[in-house]
């Protein structure tokens, strides 16, 4: 009697133990925000980097409402469904590779039902793959302040390097609140037609549960836990709750209740809301203010192609004798071509493993029209430790600048904007060539820009170097 007893002691506290193993929160963050102002409630493990899960999908939607709103996409738009995006694990809406469906259907299955097919699809569909698109997020996340924040995808299914805190995951709950208040509703939706089935909302036990809820999305996986990042208005009073690394629904839910009561508990009765600063956003460009140029917020760089030591062009001081001295190594070369360049890594380890490797080139570069005024100028080879050339005198004509790329060579950098100069003389004719050494994730890297323009002509010579597939930067000047 005695061992059976004993037996069934240890059965019952190996079981406790199990199940509570079982339902160990991978990390626990929450964070209490009050929206209008953004001022900071209550935090707990706020920057802790854990797994968001599908909370990634706010930015995946953030980008899609961009889009609309900037008229590069509709949401009548027929998008194709790809095998990827066809081939994502539930939750997912049932796309089928090779058909069509409207933007508008993948958005609600996104925002409603967190179907990562529909996710996917999304992303494939603004930036042309999901890496593009994930490299995409994690430039528009640091422009918005979140530091610690990188996305590996578009949907949250976990994957090394995806990672964001409950602090970043406020401020992007706010974003879609008040930058776009016409597309919030969706968020506190029970149900929608996704074109091919009806989804319902995933975060309904909690909008039916707490007074004033109307948004904004859950997360789950077994690496991140139960997530989710809620909104509730109680008269003029709005807060923002986040909590990763629930145990299950019911604990999660009540947790946020618990944070959402002693938001409005803190939370002033009136207060002003504070502007956000605007984004301007394009999948392969960002507009960003200089002083916000070491944010980590680079464009997609661009490796120019190698060219033999003893065709090198002369370093010139302007872009016009930058074009003079490389006419003749143009002339010299029959084919020379424009990189197809990947974009950089925000990975160290793959920047580094990267660095050294052959550019392959496929596009001719344009030589100069035969009627235009550019000279033959004598050209030598450049040596590694050459001096930066850099302009030494501004330009009276503007204060905005287009940055071109970004590299890990200072030479490299100089050569692609002797190229790109080539490339369209008109645009960049009297600017100043500029390479600045900056920091980015602990990368030293060397910014290629042109300076000293108006902003017209900053944002015409980008759109050109966009229709040619070359990525770029306007900057405008600071203050």
């Amino acid at each position: 009697m005695i061992k059976l007893c004993l037996r069934g002691f240890i059965l019952a506290a190996i079981l406790a133990f199990s199940g509570g193993a079982a339902q160990a929160a991978p990390g626990i963050s929450n964070f209490v925000m009050d929206a209008r102002t953004g001022e900071v409630l209550y935090a707990r493990s706020a920057d802790r980097r854990l797994a968001p899960a599908s909370l990634t999908k706010m930015m995946t939607l953030y980008l899609a409402f961009t889009e609309i709103e900037a008229g590069r996409m509709s949401l009548d738009q027929m998008i194709a469904i790809s095998s990827n995006a066809a081939s994502e694990p539930p939750s997912k809406l049932g796309l089928r590779r090779g058909s069509r469906i409207q933007f508008r259907f993948l958005i609600r299955a996104a925002a409603i039902k967190s179907a990562n097919d529909a996710a996917t699809a999304i992303g494939e569909a603004i930036s042309g793959s999901e890496s593009a698109f994930a490299l995409y997020m994690t430039q528009t996340a640091h422009a918005m302040g979140m530091n610690n924040t990188q996305f590996r995808n578009a949907h949250g299914l976990t994957q090394n390097g995806h990672y964001s805190t409950a602090r970043d995951m406020a401020m992007l709950g706010r974003r879609l609140f008040y930058d776009f208040p016409e597309y919030y509703n969706l968020f506190s939706r029970q149900t929608a037609s996704a074109g091919i089935a009806t989804v319902r909302h995933t975060n309904r036990r909690f909008l039916n549960a707490y007074e004033g809820a109307d948004g904004i999305k859950t997360g789950y996986t077994n690496a991140a836990g139960y997530n989710l990042v809620a909104s509730a208005r109680r008269g003029q009073e709005r807060i923002i709750a986040v909590m990763f690394g629930g145990t299950s629904t019911a604990q999660r839910n009540a947790r946020v209740a618990e944070l959402m009561n002693l938001g409005f508990q803190r939370a002033p009765s009136r207060a002003n809301v504070a502007a956000l600063p605007r984004l301007s956003l394009h999948p392969r460009r960002h507009i960003v203010a200089s002083n916000a140029s070491d944010s980590g917020v680079v464009p997609r760089a661009d490796r120019p192609p190698r060219r033999a030591e003893t065709v090198a062009v002369l370093m010139a001081r302007n872009v016009d004798e930058a074009v003079q001295a490389a006419a003749q190594a143009a002339a010299i070369e029959a084919a020379i071509a424009a990189s197809n360049r990947p974009p950089i890594s925000l990975d160290p380890e793959i920047v580094r493993a990267n660095s050294h490797a052959p550019p392959q080139m496929h596009r001719p570069l344009r030589r100069p029209e035969s009627g235009g005024s550019v000279a033959l100028a004598a050209v030598v080879p450049i040596a590694e430790a050459a001096p930066r050339a850099r302009a030494t005198e501004v330009s009276l004509s503007g204060g905005y600048a287009v940055q071109v790329g970004a590299f890990h060579n200072m030479n490299l950098a100089e050569r692609f904007l002797i190229q790109t100069a080539l490339l369209d003389i008109e645009s960049f004719s009297g600017a100043q060539r500029d390479i600045s050494q900056g920091n980015v994730q602990g990368i030293s890297m060397y910014q290629a820009r042109f300076t000293g323009m108006s902003a017209i002509a900053a944002t015409k010579a980008c759109d050109r170097l966009l229709a040619r597939q070359s990525d770029c930067t306007v900057i405008a000047p600071q203050g």
